[in-house]
């Protein structure tokens, strides 16, 4: 289901165009994860980079996604864009299993949590074993963008190495028989993004022009001077109670980039 580089750097590039933004509004739609501004329970496991807070490496970048977030909710209804809070900022490489997926599974079956844990495990050595990168992996921000329920900010990598690695760790991980067997499967394309925000309240007399405006004006400020770089040094398994909070034990596995 993957892409080659070249593949994702066209499909992305052509999201954050105004063009494109202006058919994605179209369609926007409330988002189930905030009821009234606030998260409501959506559990389920996630394959992350740590967290703003605990990501000491891109510090700089996520200060520059706190702005770009700022921009909008001060142009955009308060009741209409939800920003998340920084401090739960961080980029997916690759989607578990969630929301009610993941509360039938645990009903059926109570060791599932360890058996994924497991699996994960097994699939981060084998994936481990198999590279020779010996540096981190390099990601840019290219610009933010819509999708029916949030806005995102988008990146696309660097290189041809930074984008092969993450492609190759989902391989690992959706390809695991053990992790098939648990109902774990690729559901979407790959599209490297941090989530900035939820919609919430809908209005009838929405201006999509005025948002789809705001937007282009962000991207503009954005290729008008060096893109922000992310620096990806390590994946963990990360659980999640609902979009806000992400958190690990200590013995989970991780994959460590460039080491």
């Amino acid at each position: 289901m993957d892409e080659s580089y070249q593949e994702y750097i066209n499909r992305v590039a052509r999201l954050t165009l105004p063009t494109a933004r202006s058919m994605q509004l179209q369609t926007i739609q409330h988002s189930p994860k905030k009821v009234a501004g606030q998260p409501v329970s959506f559990p389920g496991y996630s394959v992350i980079t740590p967290p703003t807070q605990e990501d000491t490496d891109n510090q700089e970048f996520y200060q520059q996604i706190e702005t770009i977030q700022k921009q909008l909710s001060q142009q955009l209804e308060t009741d209409f864009f939800i920003p998340l809070p920084s401090a739960s900022f961080h980029f997916t490489l690759a989607d578990l299993i969630w929301d009610e997926s993941y509360r039938q599974v645990v009903s059926a079956n109570s060791d599932f949590e360890r058996a994924l844990q497991a699996e994960i495990a097994a699939s981060f050595q084998q994936y481990q074993e198999s590279i020779s990168n010996d540096k981190p992996l390099t990601w840019q921000l290219w610009g933010v963008m819509t999708r029916p329920r949030a806005i995102m900010a988008c990146l696309v990598p660097k290189d041809q190495e930074s984008y092969q690695s993450v492609i190759q760790l989902r391989r690992f991980l959706y390809q695991n028989a053990g992790l098939i067997g648990l109902g774990i499967e690729q559901q979407y394309d790959f599209t490297a993004h941090i989530t900035l925000g939820y919609f919430d309240k809908i209005p009838p007399s929405l201006n999509r022009d005025r948002l789809c405006i705001v937007m282009s004006q962000i991207n503009d400020r954005l290729l008008e001077s060096e893109l922000p770089v992310f620096t990806v040094k390590e994946a963990q398994l990360r659980k999640f109670d609902n979009m806000i909070d992400y958190h690990r034990q200590p013995d989970w596995a991780t994959v460590k980039f460039g080491v």
